[in-house]
């Protein structure tokens, strides 16, 4: 049985874009803001992908290499 990610971390969001772990934490904060959740609250995969506007298949693909 294939596993799908469901939420994405900020390590997530360092190896999709090459930047810093303070950039994609920042990246994290900005999210939350605009969907109005708080500190604790999880972002999904969905929401990250609409919000920096990517194909979320294809992400998901590319993060599925770097969990096996």
């Amino acid at each position: 049985m294939e596993l799908k990610r469901a939420v994405i971390y900020s390590k997530d969001i360092e190896l999709i874009t090459g930047k810093s772990g303070r950039y994609a934490r920042k990246i994290m904060a900005r999210m939350r803001k605009k969907l109005g959740k708080e500190k604790h609250q999880l972002i999904s995969l969905g929401e990250f992908c609409a919000y920096m506007g990517l194909p979320e298949g294809e992400i998901l693909a590319y993060l599925s290499g770097y969990t096996q």
